[in-house]
């Protein structure tokens, strides 16, 4: 017997022959964390049936307290060519258009080179602020789009900004 023979045969036991298939009239459960755990989600789902599970539904946790609205000048920016190794820094302008005050709770970067910087303090109904984002193209190359997510006590939960830029790829010599 080859090697290959023997991987392929290897290959096969291992997604063939330690699957357990849940039979029809098994269900698997987990135990409820929240109340939004305990929706009932179908496990086995035959064709044609439909299932009310979204997963979409629990991306964003819904604000506890009184929420308010925010609007951006802009939700997306190009920084537009850079050389390689380069860092860029833009400031997304935003107006808190709603009737509470805004408490920006976490901004996050879709990767490690992509950096937000959000207000601590609470924006009251009426205030500008600023979320200031930096882009580091090192290691990057070619088109670059980022997403920044922004966790608050709005409606809904998240709102995304987007940065582009196009990064020329180091010149080797």
């Amino acid at each position: 017997m080859n090697f290959k023979t023997l991987l392929i045969g290897g290959v096969a036991f291992l997604a063939f022959g330690c699957a357990e298939t849940p039979s029809e009239d098994k269900a698997i459960s987990r135990p409820a964390n929240s109340e939004a755990d305990s929706q009932d989600i179908p496990v086995n789902t035959s064709p044609g049936q439909t299932s009310n599970f979204d997963p979409a539904k629990q991306q964003a946790a819904v604000p506890a307290g009184p929420t308010t609205t925010v609007t951006f000048a802009s939700y997306e920016h190009d920084f537009g060519t850079l050389d390689a190794g380069e860092s860029v820094t833009h400031m997304f302008e935003f107006t808190n258009t709603g009737d509470e005050p805004l408490l920006l709770d976490k901004c996050k970067g879709s990767c490690g080179c992509t950096v937000p910087k959000c207000p601590k303090e609470p924006i009251a109904p009426g205030e500008k602020g600023q979320i200031e984002v930096k882009f580091n193209s090192k290691g990057k190359k070619n088109k670059q789009t980022k997403k920044v997510t922004i966790n608050a006590n709005t409606d809904p939960g998240q709102t995304f900004l987007t940065i582009t830029a196009f990064v020329n790829p180091p010149v080797e010599g």
